[in-house]
């Protein structure tokens, strides 16, 4: 997808963009910087373009043992930082 492409955005977040334009460019900014600045809004709003997937960001569960090495591992990792300093 080329930079600037914006196929991947539901309508939803293009209408957004759109309200969000027509509001920067009538408080006096000019129609390029308003349509970067509209994107940008978007993007920091919702994280970017459309996301597929159903489920997306659902952790992955961790067994008792894998979190306990991993809090074993930082402990540790903190004690060396500590002793370091």
């Amino acid at each position: 997808m080329p930079q600037g492409d914006k196929d991947s955005y539901t309508d939803k977040q293009k209408r957004k963009a759109a309200h969000i334009e027509a509001g920067y460019e009538a408080s006096g900014a000019p129609r390029d910087e308003a349509k970067a600045r509209a994107w940008a809004t978007v993007n920091k709003q919702d994280g970017g373009g459309n996301k597929s997937g159903s489920g997306r960001g659902q952790p992955v569960p961790r067994t008792a043992a894998e979190r306990s090495d991993s809090a074993k591992k930082a402990a540790a990792t903190r004690k060396r930082n500590a002793a370091a300093k």
